[in-house]
Parts: C-alpha cells; structure tokens; sequence
C-alpha cells in the first residue's frame, strides 16, 4: 500500500543533527542507503550487515582503525566512533582508503541512547508514514479517515481532495483529539465489545462511520474511523481487509515512538541532574535555553506491590498529555516520580490537575502531583524541580487536595525543609525535642502535647486548654513543670520558636 524507501544517511544525520552525529570524512556526493544499525561486540564476529550503521562501543581509535577495515568487508555504510580527544588522522585515512563514512558522535551520549535514536529516524523515514496510509485508507474504502491511538488520540488522518467530514472529525483533527461525549463513548464500548467492523448511524451535525479496532494478539493498539455518506457492504469488507497492514504500522510507529520518548526522557534526566547541559541538551528537546519554564511531579501516592508497576504507567501517560498539550519536550521517572517540563503557560495547575485526575481514573491508585515555580531560563531548572519534590513531599504529610503548586504549600513545604535539614545536622543539640517525648514515654506524663498545644494556640492559654480539654490551670502548671525539668524559658522568642519546630516535626525527624 505504501512505498518503503530505503532511507539514507544524509536524512539521519539531517534529523539527529551536528550535536549527536558529526562526519569525520567528506560524505559522497551520491546518497548512501541505510538499512540499520549495529553495535559491535569484541567477542563476536561481525555479521555482514550490507549498508548498516556500526556502533564502535568501547574501542579506541587503535581499535577502531582495525574495524574500519572489518567493517568495509562485511558491507557497512559507516562506523560511528567516540575519540575522547584522541587524536583522528590515521582513523580518519583509514576510513576514506576502506570506503566507509566515518562518523563522530557525543562524548556524553550513551550508546544506547543513541542506538534509540537512530532506529527511531530510520523507521521515521522508512515511510512508515501514518499520514500515508490513512490517505490510502481513505481512497480505498471511499471517505475520510482516522486513526487512533486506544486513548482516542489522532495519531493521523486523511488529505484526499474531496471526501466529506463532519463537525466531529473537525474538532478531533483540530486538537488531535476526539472530543469527550456520550455517543462517542457508546460508540467505542461497542466498538471495542464486536471484535469487527462496524458501522454507526449519524449524530446530530455528523456523518454515519464505519469503525474497527486494530489488534496485535490480544492487544488492543488503536482503531481506524471512516466517514460517508455512501459506506457500503464493500467498504465494510476493504476496511476489514486493511487491520492487519494498519496494525503492523502501529506496531512499528509505537517502537519508533517509543525510542523518542526514551531519547527525550534520558535527555531530561541529564537536564535535571547537571543544568550546566542546557546548551547541548536544548536543542535536542526543541527547547530554547531563554524560555520560562516549570517542572511538574508525579507520584503515585501508594506503598504496596504494585506502586513500581502503577509508576511506569503513570509515567506513559503523563508523557502522552504532555505531548498532546506542549510537544515532545520530555518526560523521566525518576526513582519513582515522573518529571515533566512545561513551557511558559498560564494553564499549568489546570492541566497538571487533570492528569493527575486522569490518572488515578486509569490506574486505580491515589496520584499527587507538585508543581514547581516558573524559572525564567532552562538552567534554573533545579530550582523548579526542588519545589515540586518539597511540594509532593507536603502533600505526603498532610490531609487535603492531591495537587498543589509551591505557593500553595509554602508553609508545610518550608516546614519539611526544615525537618530535612535538622536531622541532617547531627551537631546540633536535640536535647529539648527527644528528652520531652522521652520522658512523656517514660513517666505517663503530658509535657510534649501540652508545650505544642500552648504554643500552636500562640501562647492562649484558653484555647490551649480547651484544645486538650483540661483546666487552664493545668496548662499552667504542666508548663511551669516542664521549664523546671527540662530546663528551657518560653518567656524567651528564639526558645520558643527552635522548642515549636522540634516537637512541631518530631514524627519526621523521628524523634
């Protein structure tokens, strides 16, 4: 249905650009076909890969002036080496004598990664094109088409000049989205329950449609809508006839998708740990080093068995709105909360909120959700980052909403900060905050409750009584009591204030 072109190397390096890939010989003036990519292994022979990409991993450039050689042999298009400033000369003739295009990548980009990367542009310009083969779709059953994705998100529609479309399609294709309502849900439940093609008779300002939904085994991978006015039995049967080509398509666009999203995920991890990669990492995740940005957190807020699994998933569709709302900028878990950077925008604390709404609707487990400050550059990043882990951290510790921005929670926010750096700080005396608690446990006594009552209730006396249900006189001389044997003077502000913070946040320093 489709041409496969066999893509080149002028397109590989045009998509992955000089930062990831650089040529360290002339290349051809004709294009050079790639068929795939390779990574070399010391300890196995080199297959013969006719027109391949070979990953020099691990070898210097002593080494790799031996596989320029091996390689050429076994029909490779090129050798991808790392010098780590060695010197390139003699690798460099060797490659031009053998015939093999010579390439430089980054220092500092895994082998891996970059494997991901290359595979990704390789079926990207393979012409596995979703776009392509809805148009086919489209002339061949004879009216406009769709493709989804199972979240109902338009992963490509048809161009052909001519075909009818209705108010539905229009709104989905303008947000690569279907729109949210009651047919459309009957629709896929019905849809998904047939197992077939079916067909669906026009909506209010629609068309009627024909839908499948494409699978591989038992998994469900998307679905494919036509609509027209004149859908017969044979456009319901060369629908039917197309699910198998639709669903290798899918399988082999979602691997592709897949490696982008890993790319750009390794990308942020590296953001968020060293911002001083701002320069080499931007352009990689379409991002412009000057732009405000904010970073979002997410965690599933579960300590059973199957928190790990619900974070992976949480990840992917965190990453899926994100993508929907801003483009592909980006999204890591990170032991086990998923980061998502967020251009400058008025909308965060709505969108933010829906996903997490969205996520706990689609995992079944309780999802909070921080959002950190609005830096004003790309190498500010930590300190967005900082705040919304202080926020998931405060929504940890207290009752309320499953989503907060920083401003929000500045009080309870500050106060786990606090807690965070007093217990790292072992030098500092814990003598008022632990002997307190001590004794209570000890002696059957009140003293620790009593002193935090007091001093929540801002020194009132009254209201501190009536918090704990006791005689006002009973504060007193407890309080009175509790100077005596512990030694400190409330009448005294920085006493005060340093004996609230320890009894304040004793259960998270432990004490």
């Amino acid at each position: 249905m489709l041409d496969t072109a066999v893509p080149d190397l002028g397109q590989v390096l045009e998509a992955l650009g000089s930062s990831l890939l650089r040529p360290l010989t002339v290349l051809p003036a004709q294009p050079v076909p790639v068929s795939g990519v390779l990574v070399f292994e010391r300890r196995a022979p080199l297959a013969p890969v006719k027109d391949a990409i070979l990953l020099a991993v691990g070898a210097g450039t002593d080494e790799a002036e031996q596989l320029v050689g091996a390689a050429a042999d076994a029909g490779y298009a090129c050798l991808v080496v790392k010098s780590f400033g060695e010197p390139v000369t003699g690798l460099v003739g060797a490659a031009e004598r053998a015939g093999v295009v010579l390439l430089a990548t980054d220092e500092a980009v895994a082998w891996h990664h970059l494997d991901a990367m290359i595979t990704s542009t390789l079926a990207q310009a393979s012409g596995n094109d979703l776009f392509a083969l809805a148009n086919a779709i489209a002339g061949m059953v004879g009216g406009a088409t769709v493709i989804e994705d199972p979240h109902r998100r338009i992963l490509a529609y048809s161009t052909l000049p001519g075909q009818a479309i209705d108010t539905g399609r229009s709104q989905g294709i303008l947000g690569l989205q279907v729109p949210d309502g009651p047919y459309y849900d009957e629709q896929y439940r019905a849809l998904t329950q047939s197992g077939r093609t079916c067909r669906f008779p026009a909506i209010a300002g629609g068309l009627p449609r024909l839908g499948v939904v494409v699978r591989a085994g038992d998994e469900e991978l998307g679905s494919v809508w036509v609509v027209d006015d004149h859908l017969d039995a044979t456009a319901e049967q060369a629908l039917t006839d197309v699910t198998d080509i639709v669903s290798l398509h899918l399988l082999a666009a979602r691997t592709a998708d897949d490696a982008v999203r890993r790319r750009r995920a390794d990308l942020l991890r590296r953001l968020l740990a060293d911002p001083s990669s701002v320069t080499a990492v931007a352009p990689q995740l379409g991002l412009d080093p000057n732009q405000p940005v904010a970073v979002a957190a997410f965690t599933v807020a579960s300590d059973d068995a199957l928190a790990a699994q619900a974070a992976t998933r949480l990840a992917d569709l965190v990453s899926l709105h994100c993508e929907a709302h801003y483009g592909r900028h980006g999204c890591a878990l990170i032991d086990g909360t998923v980061y998502a950077l967020l251009p400058s925008s008025n909308a965060h604390r709505e969108l933010v909120a829906d996903i997490a709404r969205r996520a706990h609707g689609a995992l079944r487990v309780p999802v909070h959700a921080g959002l950190g400050s609005l830096v004003q550059e790309l190498r500010l990043i930590a300190s967005s980052r900082a705040d919304a882990d202080l926020v998931l951290r405060a929504l940890a510790e207290r009752p309320g909403g499953p989503v907060a921005t920083i401003d929000e929670v500045w009080a309870s926010a500050t106060l786990s900060e606090l807690a965070r750096i007093l217990a790292a700080q072992e030098a500092l005396p814990r003598r008022l905050g632990p002997s307190i608690r001590a004794h209570d446990l000890e002696h059957g006594t009140t003293y620790a409750g009593t002193i935090l009552a007091y001093l929540d209730a801002n020194g009132d006396t009254a209201a501190a009584s009536q918090r704990l249900s006791v005689h006002p006189n009973t504060i007193r001389y407890r309080l009175s009591r509790a100077e005596e044997i512990f030694g400190f003077d409330l009448a005294d502000p920085d006493e005060r204030l340093v004996l609230w913070l320890r009894l304040r946040l004793g259960d998270q320093l432990g004490w």
